[in-house]
């Protein structure tokens, strides 16, 4: 297990705006979650994180649904990650826009993997110093859209890369540019992210996490834009973001709600989370 790096800051302060401060919205969902009776993905290390940073959590106005629906889509990401890992031992992972997610620590991968986490430099300094070292382990401070920083990932692994919460606020050229020049970097691999429709871009005003940070949302793509990415990758799971696996574990209203939701053309499909091989 990994140990505490005595550099960590004890209550470091939080100076994040516009699309960076919605990184706090889904740490705090994962914290109310996991103090929940019965979490779903029982992140106790976004627990701590949010005891010791000093910002105002309350103002997010995070609900149990909401909490459980940033619980559930991380659930995802993190299953079709650690199945890549189990059949992949010196695999590279790269998790772009990590923002606060602990995902390495909660998946605790073995010492053949290399991970790199990548976000903004500003980001980058908080999670150093709020998390600890490991081995195999590598955070690199840049816009994920900067073509420079892929030169520091190994070429000659199998590579997963992993994106939450991240494309839709790219816009349509750079998210595409960023994940050709990924794809085309690895030998093979697979793609894990989650997607907002056109629909859900053009309403985005409703969207109250987004609204409150002033950040805008710029990219709404479907499983025949995932497709045009590159005419190697296959599209292996399409999964709405209103049908994920553990939907059941939601607060029952928010479950009725969902369902109703779900019946709705086009709204069934405003969000999507997709696991894709290349």
């Amino acid at each position: 297990m990994t140990s505490l790096n005595p550099k960590v800051h004890p209550n470091p302060k939080v100076h994040l705006t516009e699309e960076k401060e919605t990184l706090l919205a889904t740490l705090y969902g994962r914290a109310v979650d996991s103090r929940s009776k019965n979490p779903i993905l029982g992140d106790t290390m976004a627990v701590d994180t949010v005891r010791r940073l000093d910002y105002d959590f309350k103002k997010l106005h995070m609900g149990p649904g909401d909490s459980a629906a940033v619980a559930l889509r991380a659930r995802q990401l993190d299953v079709w990650t650690a199945r890549f890992l189990s059949a992949h031992e010196d695999a590279v992972v790269v998790h772009l826009g990590c923002g606060l997610d602990s995902r390495v620590y909660r998946l605790d991968p073995g010492p053949g993997v290399r991970w790199y986490d990548i976000d903004y430099p500003e980001v980058i300094e908080l999670r150093r110093e709020l998390y600890p070292e490991r081995e195999g382990y590598t955070t690199i401070p840049s816009s994920v859209t900067d073509p420079a920083w892929i030169a520091q990932l190994p070429s000659d692994r199998p590579t997963i890369i992993v994106a939450e919460g991240l494309l839709m606020y790219l816009t349509e050229e750079d998210g595409t540019a960023l994940l050709r020049r990924l794809i085309a970097h690895a030998p093979s691999g697979e793609l894990a992210f989650d997607a907002f429709s056109a629909f859900a871009i053009r309403t985005q005003w409703m969207n109250h996490v987004v609204r409150r940070a002033g950040a805008t949302l710029h990219w709404g793509t479907d499983a025949a834009g995932v497709a045009r990415l590159n005419p190697k990758l296959e599209i292996v799971e399409n999964i709405s973001a209103l049908e994920i696996p553990g939907m059941e574990k939601l607060p029952a209203a928010y479950r009725v709600a969902a369902r109703a939701t779900a019946l709705v053309p086009g709204v069934r499909d405003i969000a999507r989370m997709y696991n894709c091989r290349f």
